[in-house]
C-alpha cells in the first residue's frame, strides 16, 4: 500500500507520541519499583564517632565515659547494616577507621577493641576532628542511610606553636557548614569531670548542624543520653521505664510490644554494678540471654539486650541487681513503619485563600498499614512552616483507622513546608517536606519541560522508512515490555478480600489456642503465612508459605517442607493452590510437634 507524505507524517508523529508516552511510563514505573524498594528496608545510619585523644582528657574523662558512650553507641546499631567509623585526634588525626558495615558481632567487637587501643597525646584542636569526620562520612555515604558524627570532647583546644585560635576557629566554620550543607547533624556529648567544660562551642556545633547537645561527668547518664540520640536521628521514642533497687533477687519488670510493626527492641540496663537478667516472652516461654534473636552486649558501665522482631504483647524481664544499687532501664523500639504524604496535583499554582486538601499514611515494605492496634492512640498533626516569617503552626489530622487527612489554607503570599507527624507513646514519625510557593508569579507545585521548538522539515527527501519501520518494532517491544511491567504492578498491587481465622494446636497435648481472626484486606500482593502468625521464631518455617489474592479467594504457594491438608487428604501447593470462602486446611509444622488450622472466609 502506498502511504502519502500526510499519511507518513501523521504515522510518525503518532510514533513520537507514543514513544514519549511510553517512556513516560517506563520512567515512572522504575521510579515506582525504586521507591518500593526503599521503602522495603529499615532506617540504616553512616556513624562516625570522634574523641578527643589529648591528654587534657586525663582530667576531664577521667573515667574514659567517652569510650563507654562509643561502645554502647555501636551495641545499639542495628544487628546487621549500619556503618560506624571511628576518629581520634589531638592536633591531628591519631588513629582512624572508615566506615565499616556491621554485618556481625564480630564487626561491632572489632570496633570497641579499636577503641580500647585509643591513646592520648599532648594538644588537641576541635577542628581537625570535626573536619575529619565529615570528609569520612562524604566519602563512605551510602544512599538510603542516614549519617551523623557524634563528637566526644571538653570543648577545649590546647594548639601547638604552629596553629592560632583564628585559622582553627575558620577551619572549624568551614567543616561546621560543610555538614550542614550535607545534611550531616553532629551530636556533641561534653566530658565535665574536671568543671572545665567549654560548653558555648559544643552546643553552636551541634546547633549549626541541627544535633544536639549533651553533658555529662560520669558514665550514669550514658543510657539516656545515647537513647537520645538515637531516638532523635531515627525518628523514634525513648520509653523510660521503671527503674528498681537491687536486693539480691530477680525483680520484674514489663516490657510492652504493642505491635507487630516492631522490628527491634533495644533495652538499656545502667548499674554500678554487675546485674543478671532473664527474658520471658508473652506466652510465659523463656529466652536464652544471648540466642538467635536475642543479641546482649555489656561492660562495666552498662548492659543492652536487643530482641529481633519481638512478639506483640507484654514480655518480662527479670533483673537481679546487687543489694541497694540504683538500676535504670530504657526501652527504644525500631519500627518498620514509614509515614508517606500523597503528593500534590502536578501543575497547580497557590494563592492566599486557597484550601489544599492532604493526606498521609502509614507504609510498612512499601503497603499501606490498617493496623488497629498501630493507629488507636496515634496523634497526627499537619506541621505548618512560614518560610518566610519562620513560624510553624500545627494544624490536627483526623485520624480514620488507615489514614490521616485534613486539609491547609493558605494564609499569605509567602512560601510554606508542609509535613504530616505522627507519634504516639513508643514512637513517631514525619513525612518527608513538600513546599508551596504561593507567591505572585511562582512557578507550579511541579516543573514542566519546555515546548521543543517546532523543526523545519524538507519535504523533497525520501522518508527514511528502515528507521520508521526499525522504530515502529522498537515501539512495539517497549510496548510489550511496559504492559509487562504494568501487569506486574498491577499483581503487586492487588488487593486481597475477605480473612483467615487461626488457631493452633500443641499436637504434644491437644491444646488450641483461641481462634485468631486476620483481616487479609491491609495487605497488598502477597503476604506470609509467617506474617500472620506475627514473625514468631518457633513458627519460621512458615515463611515459605504464600498467599496472594484471587478472585474472590486467595492462592496458596507452599515451598517449605510443611505438611498441608484439607478434608483429611494431603496436596501439593508447589505450584499454586486456590482457597474459597469457607475452606479449611491443616498445616503440620516440621520443626516443632505443632499444626495450624486455617478457615479462609470471603
Amino acid at each position: 500500500m502506498r502511504m502519502t507524505k500526510k499519511k507518513s507524517k501523521m504515522l510518525l508523529s503518532i510514533i513520537g507520541l507514543s514513544l514519549i508516552l511510553l517512556v513516560g511510563m517506563a520512567g515512572n514505573a522504575l521510579t515506582l519499583a525504586t521507591t518500593f524498594a526503599a521503602s522495603n528496608t529499615e532506617p540504616k545510619i553512616d556513624a562516625v564517632l570522634t574523641i578527643d585523644a589529648s591528654t587534657s582528657m586525663n582530667e576531664s574523662d577521667k573515667g574514659k565515659v567517652a569510650n563507654e558512650a562509643m561502645k554502647m553507641f555501636i551495641d545499639m546499631t542495628s544487628v546487621q547494616g549500619d556503618k560506624i567509623g571511628i576518629i581520634s585526634y589531638t592536633d591531628q588525626v591519631v588513629r582512624e577507621k572508615a566506615l565499616l558495615k556491621i554485618n556481625s558481632s564480630k564487626d561491632k567487637d572489632d570496633l570497641k577493641a579499636f577503641i580500647d587501643q585509643v591513646a592520648r597525646g599532648p594538644y588537641t584542636d576541635i577542628a581537625v576532628g570535626v573536619s575529619e569526620a565529615v570528609k569520612v562520612i562524604e566519602s563512605g555515604k551510602e544512599a538510603g542511610h542516614y549519617p551523623l558524627i557524634v563528637l566526644l570532647s571538653d570543648g577545649n583546644n590546647s594548639l601547638n606553636a604552629n596553629r592560632t585560635q583564628e585559622q582553627s576557629d575558620l577551619e572549624l566554620q568551614e567543616a561546621v557548614k560543610k555538614a550542614a550543607d550535607l545534611n550531616i547533624p553532629i551530636y556533641t556529648i561534653g566530658l565535665n569531670a574536671d568543671g572545665q567544660l567549654n560548653k558555648d562551642v559544643l552546643e553552636k556545633i551541634a546547633k549549626d548542624t541541627n544535633g544536639k547537645s549533651f553533658v555529662t561527668s560520669s558514665a550514669d547518664s550514658l543510657p539516656q543520653i545515647l537513647s537520645e540520640i538515637f531516638a532523635n536521628h531515627l525518628k523514634l521514642k525513648v520509653i523510660p521505664l521503671k527503674g528498681i533497687v537491687g536486693n539480691g533477687q530477680f525483680q520484674d519488670v514489663t516490657i510492652t510490644i504493642p505491635n507487630a510493626n516492631v522490628l527491634e527492641a533495644n533495652i538499656s540496663i545502667m548499674s554500678a554494678k554487675p546485674i543478671e537478667a532473664k527474658l520471658i516472652d508473652p506466652a510465659g516461654k523463656e529466652h536464652q540471654i544471648p540466642s538467635d534473636d536475642i543479641v546482649y552486649s555489656k561492660s562495666s558501665a552498662y548492659s543492652l539486650i536487643k530482641i529481633a522482631k519481638p512478639d506483640m504483647g507484654d514480655w518480662k524481664l527479670q533483673v537481679k541487681g546487687s543489694s541497694k544499687d540504683q538500676i535504670d532501664i530504657n526501652l527504644i523500639f525500631n519500627y518498620d513503619v514509614q509515614l508517606v504524604m500523597d503528593a500534590l496535583p502536578g501543575g497547580k499554582t497557590y494563592k492566599p485563600g486557597d484550601t489544599i486538601d492532604l493526606r498521609a499514611q502509614l507504609l510498612s515494605n512499601g503497603q499501606s498499614l490498617a493496623d488497629e492496634d498501630l493507629f488507636k492512640n496515634v496523634k497526627s498533626t499537619l506541621l505548618v512552616t512560614d518560610l518566610d516569617t519562620k513560624q510553624t503552626t500545627e494544624v490536627p489530622l483526623n485520624n480514620s483507622g488507615k489514614d490521616f487527612t485534613g486539609s491547609f489554607k493558605v494564609a499569605e503570599a509567602h512560601e510554606y513546608e508542609i509535613k504530616a507527624k505522627v507519634e504516639d507513646a513508643s514512637f513517631f514519625r514525619e513525612s518527608d517536606p513538600v513546599l508551596i510557593n504561593a507567591k505572585p508569579g511562582a512557578k507550579p507545585s511541579s516543573s514542566t519541560s519546555a515546548t521543543p521548538a517546532p523543526v523545519t522539515k524538507d519535504d523533497s527527501k525520501p522518508l527514511p522508512w528502515g528507521y520508521i519501520l526499525g522504530g515502529l518494532g522498537s515501539l512495539i517491544l517497549l510496548l510489550v515490555a511496559v504492559l509487562y511491567i504494568m501487569a506486574m504492578m498491577k499483581k503487586a498491587n492487588k488487593g486481597f478480600y475477605g480473612q483467615v481465622v487461626i488457631e493452633i494446636r500443641d499436637e504434644d497435648t491437644e491444646e488450641r489456642t483461641s481462634p485468631q481472626y486476620k483481616k487479609l484486606t491491609g495487605f497488598k500482593g502477597k503476604v506470609k503465612l509467617h506474617q500472620l502468625l506475627q514473625l514468631a521464631p518457633e513458627f519460621a518455617e512458615t515463611d515459605k508459605i504464600i498467599f496472594t489474592p484471587g478472585r474472590d479467594s486467595v492462592i496458596m504457594y507452599n515451598q517449605s517442607e510443611c505438611l498441608i491438608e484439607k478434608s483429611g487428604r494431603a496436596f501439593d501447593a508447589s505450584k499454586g493452590k486456590e482457597l474459597k470462602n469457607n475452606d479449611r486446611i491443616k498445616i503440620t509444622l516440621q520443626k516443632v510437634n505443632k499444626s495450624i488450622w486455617l478457615d479462609y472466609i470471603s
